[in-house]
Order: structure tokens, then C-alpha cells, then sequence
């Protein structure tokens, strides 16, 4: 389709550039030299409207078309999400087995995320669209909801927390994204058993672990999309990457300390936010 368009704005141009070329040669003798150059003016401006709409409208059409797609999708997300959500629930009333217990836990944790990933596509649509949801709320609550969901996630993993209130004014849903990347980050690259701090003081969030930690060509790299510092780890090195992106967008100032065999620990520092 976009080979046609450009095809299309191409003879266009070609045609529109020899159009006005032939009609300045035949009017220069015939037409004074400013009303010439008004209406070769005039042309340019009609020209560089109509590709403008060549250019544009195509592409509208498939934002237009993508949106409502992406929108479908997400509608018929939700009640295959919701349905195993209400059944696991049902069926755990009936089980007292522990092992299964746990095993079904799993599975609501797994749901629990998610609908957090269906929230998350849907805030992406709305901030295509310039529809950030701004709001002041506590990062201290926020960070226990996520170790709610979080920790029969990484159930091997120790959380040590220490939260006092920080209010900020910015987008939550994108912050519990950040949240929740650089703890993914922190079990992911620590042993078995990961032991992770989160402390929140004054206007900032720390988080820590114990993990296998960078050196610094590693930490010259960290937020570069798609990077690694460990090739066999899940994943595609994207969360960083859009944990440095965000924090630009609200003048959070983020602060990396790691040491190679000792731990990483994140700082987002909130004070400059605005």
C-alpha cells in the first residue's frame, strides 16, 4: 500500500514541477514579473497541500485502523482474563490441599499480571493519543500494591521494605511500570532466594538487591534498548530502556550504583518533578 502512495506522490510531483516550469516559461513574456512569481507562489502552496494529503491521510487511515483493532483486541482480552480469574478463585473454596493451594495462587498471580499487561496496552493507546492519566497518589502504596502481586510471583525471593510516604503528581500506571521492571531486573540477575530491599524516603525510591551487580562498561550501557549484560537471561533488554524513558518524561532523576558480584541498587529521586 505505502510502495502505491509513494509511487503516486512521486508522479505527482513530477507532473506538479513540470506544470509550473512550462507555465513560467510560456507567461514570462506575456505576465510582469510579480504577478509571475505570485502565481507560481500560488502553485507551490496548492502543490505542497495536496502531497501533504497524499502523504497523510494514508497513514491516518491505518492509525484509524490500528487503534480500533488494538481496541477489539484488548475488549476480548479482558473476558478470558476475568473468567479464569473468577474460577480459580471458586475453585480454590474447595481445595485444602496446601500444594494446590499454592499452585492456584500462582495461577491469580499470573492472571493478576495479566491484567495489569490489559491495563497497560490500554494506557498505551490512550497516551498515543495524548490522554496521560496525571494524578497524585503515594509511590509508598503504590510499591505495596505491586509487592502484592509481585511476590507469589518471585516466591523465592526475600522483600525487604521499608516505606515511608513520598506524594508526587504523575502518571501512575506508567511508574507501577517502572516499579515492577526494576524488580523483575533485580530477581532476574541475582541468585536463587534474591534478597531485595525497597526503601522509600524523603522524595525518593530506592531499590536494591544482592544480586551479580555491573561493572562500569555495563552500567555505560544499561539503559540501551534490546542490551543485556547476561545473554542467557529471559527477556529482550527492553525494561530499562523504557525506565530511562520515563523518568526524562517527568524529571525524575534516576541514579544507578552497582559493583560487579555485590548488587545493584536504583534510586528514583522525585524532587524535580514538576
Amino acid at each position: 500500500m505505502f510502495r502505491n502512495v509513494q509511487i503516486t506522490i512521486f508522479l505527482f510531483f513530477v507532473i506538479s514541477t513540470l506544470l509550473i516550469l512550462s507555465l513560467f516559461y510560456a507567461l514570462q513574456e506575456v505576465v510582469t514579473l510579480p504577478y509571475l512569481v505570485v502565481m507560481i507562489l500560488f502553485l507551490v502552496i496548492v502543490m505542497g497541500v495536496a502531497m501533504a494529503k497524499l502523504s497523510i491521510e494514508p497513514l491516518r487511515e491505518q492509525f484509524t485502523q490500528l487503534e480500533h483493532f488494538s481496541k477489539e483486541i484488548l475488549h476480548e482480552l479482558n473476558l478470558p482474563i476475568n473468567t479464569i480469574m473468577t474460577n480459580t478463585a471458586m475453585l480454590k473454596k474447595k481445595i485444602e490441599d496446601e500444594k494446590a493451594l499454592k499452585r492456584f495462587s500462582r495461577i491469580e498471580a499470573a492472571c493478576g499480571m495479566l491484567q495489569e499487561r490489559y491495563g497497560e496496552l490500554d494506557y498505551l493507546i490512550k497516551k498515543q493519543m495524548h490522554h496521560e492519566q496525571i494524578e497524585t497518589f503515594d509511590v509508598a502504596l503504590l510499591v505495596e500494591e505491586r509487592l502484592k502481586l509481585l511476590r507469589p510471583l518471585y516466591s523465592t525471593a526475600r522483600f525487604e521494605v521499608d516505606l515511608a510516604s513520598v506524594s508526587v503528581n504523575i502518571d501512575r500506571i506508567g511508574l507501577s511500570k517502572v516499579i515492577d521492571n526494576i524488580i523483575d531486573n533485580s530477581v532476574k540477575y541475582s541468585p536463587d532466594g534474591a534478597h531485595i530491599t525497597i526503601v522509600t524516603k524523603g522524595q525518593t525510591l530506592r531499590i536494591s538487591d544482592r544480586g551479580q551487580g555491573m561493572d562500569e562498561v555495563e552500567l555505560f550501557q544499561v539503559f540501551d534498548r534490546y542490551y543485556q549484560s547476561d545473554e542467557s537471561a529471559l527477556g529482550f533488554g527492553i525494561g530499562l530502556g523504557l525506565v530511562k524513558n520515563y523518568c526524562d518524561r517527568f524529571k525524575i532523576k534516576l541514579h544507578v550504583d552497582s559493583a560487579k558480584g555485590e548488587g545493584t541498587t536504583m534510586q528514583l529521586d522525585f524532587s524535580g518533578v514538576v
